[in-house]
């Protein structure tokens, strides 16, 4: 991930003063693969923690001028491992975290175009299997996201698109009924992808 960052990085500060100017239509559809680095701050004493991984996203974003914007990033329920340092392996659930953000595009800098976001995650934890039904967490999260990334013009509909994102996801924790604390996942999600502006 850290090459694909460098690559980016320097693919953005060689095209920057050379990439087009995107056309004026309010609709972004971008696809990113996604690599996402989980906290994992947990407060159960339990030593709680999910596996790091690498997704696929999809996010639709609407340009209300040409400076704001809302943006709703979504994807598929995702599957993970939680591990303990007390017990070992727990089991696996899925969760589905879309999030819905405003965004402030700065337009001053002709095709390499930077943005910051902020706004809401919901996520939803289902198909939860720790340790043969015995151990459960709360199904539904509600936190913060904050953002970052740039647009960089191909021409005038496709860009490279670079994002990374902060969710806020916490559950609660239970073992056989018992709440025994909070577990807070708080990725950092960091992206590459492509974008389609009409």
């Amino acid at each position: 991930m850290k090459k694909i960052l460098l690559a980016a990085a320097a693919f953005c500060a060689l095209t920057s003063g050379a990439a087009l100017a995107q056309t004026d239509g309010p609709w972004l559809v971008r696809a990113r693969a996604v690599h996402l680095d989980s906290a994992n701050k947990d407060h159960t004493g339990l030593g709680l923690s999910i596996n790091n991984k690498t997704i696929a996203e999809l996010d639709i974003t609407y340009f209300l001028t040409p400076n704001f914007a809302a943006e709703l990033v979504l994807t598929v329920p995702q599957k993970q491992s939680v591990n303990s340092t007390v017990a070992g392996y727990l089991g696996t659930l899925k969760h589905l975290p879309p999030s819905l953000l405003a965004q402030y595009h700065f337009t001053q800098f002709s095709g390499f175009k930077p943005y910051v976001g902020a706004g809401i995650n919901y996520t939803r934890f289902s198909s939860v299997k720790l340790l043969g039904g015995a151990a459960d967490v709360q199904r539904n999260s509600w936190g913060g996201a904050l953002q970052v990334g740039v647009d960089i013009a191909l021409n005038r509909q496709w860009s490279l698109n670079v994002d990374v994102k902060k969710l806020y996801i916490d559950t609660d924790v239970s073992l056989a009924g018992a709440r025994v604390g909070n577990f807070k996942v708080d990725p950092v999600l960091v992206g590459i992808g492509l974008g389609y502006r009409f």
